[in-house]
């Protein structure tokens, strides 16, 4: 028997996660910036921490 393949809706879902996120790290850079602790964050390859 053959799977049934899915319809493929428009992924209103991944708009939503993706906005999500991107709020969720302006909030993070905010509280890093207010408490002087330092950012990390994926660069060439390797994690790198970066002051806010």
């Amino acid at each position: 028997m053959k799977p049934r393949k899915r319809a493929h809706k428009p992924s209103t879902f991944a708009a939503f996660v993706g906005r999500a996120l991107r709020r969720s790290a302006k909030k993070a850079r905010q509280t890093a910036r207010a408490h002087g602790t330092p950012i990390y964050v994926w660069k060439d390859g390797k994690i790198v921490a970066e002051e806010p």
